[in-house]
């Protein structure tokens, strides 16, 4: 009897160091978030710093950071096409990153630019008018047509060649915004976010008189921001719903 108590005693002892081991291990689910902040920091700082050096090298392994940061926010969980199309969207953000890098035979990167980060938002879109989602659509959302209008007919006179593609990408864009309603407050403030640093950029690129030194640390901040949220908000999701 006493063997068989000794031996109960000891199994209840190795489930409570298991339970005690897995609560760790859950407890760091998301700090893979925290290293994407961290990396963003130095980026935003080198930009600011003008350590040229420093600022395509961090600006080209943000995705990669985040997309490891949601690896292991999920892992343990089955693969789904909802997860699938987050990380498209992350590869393609990725490519739109480095479009001067992934495509150096090109004269003009901002065209393949706009192609892959338009295709990630369109995968976006996918992901928010499918699974993931926990309320409709506001109407505030409204707004975001409104801020399409108003892009474009301040755009319109500087955009030369690239007037329907800035056009066509704007809506993307807008409706990113829009969607990125659907998921809750994290992926609504991302998307949001995502647009802001979008439009500072489309300011600096084709207004005269915008300064880059000024705008360049906004748009990758909020880029940075607008990305994280997003794809944090997503995984909550994803692992809430597998609960």
């Amino acid at each position: 009897m006493s063997t068989f108590r000794r031996t109960a005693g000891e199994r209840r002892a190795a489930m409570t160091q298991q339970d005690t081991r897995s609560a760790r291990l859950e407890a760091t689910r998301w700090w893979g978030f925290w290293l994407f902040a961290a990396v963003a920091a130095v980026h935003v700082a080198a930009i600011v710093l003008r350590a040229e050096t420093l600022t395509y090298p961090t600006k080209l392994v943000l995705i990669p950071t985040l997309a490891l940061a949601c690896v292991w926010a999920l892992r343990g969980s089955p693969a789904t096409p909802t997860a699938t199309l987050l990380y498209a969207a992350l590869a393609f953000s990725w490519l739109g990153d480095g479009a001067a890098f992934f495509f150096p035979y090109l004269t003009d990167e901002l065209p393949a630019m706009l192609l892959c980060f338009g295709l990630a938002h369109l995968l976006y879109i996918a992901l928010f008018a499918g699974r993931v989602r926990e309320r409709q659509v506001p109407p505030w959302a409204l707004v975001y047509a409104v801020w399409w209008g108003v892009m474009i007919a301040v755009l319109w006179p500087h955009l030369g060649g690239l007037l329907v593609p800035v056009i066509v990408y704007g809506a993307v864009l807008a409706g990113t915004a829009v969607f990125a309603t659907r998921g809750g407050t994290l992926t609504t403030a991302g998307g949001a976010l995502f647009l802001v640093s979008d439009t500072l950029l489309a300011l600096r690129l084709f207004l005269p008189g915008v300064s880059e030194a000024a705008a360049g640390p906004w748009i990758m901040a909020t880029y940075c921001a607008g990305q994280g949220l997003l794809v944090l908000g997503v995984a909550r999701i994803l692992r809430r719903d597998l609960r």
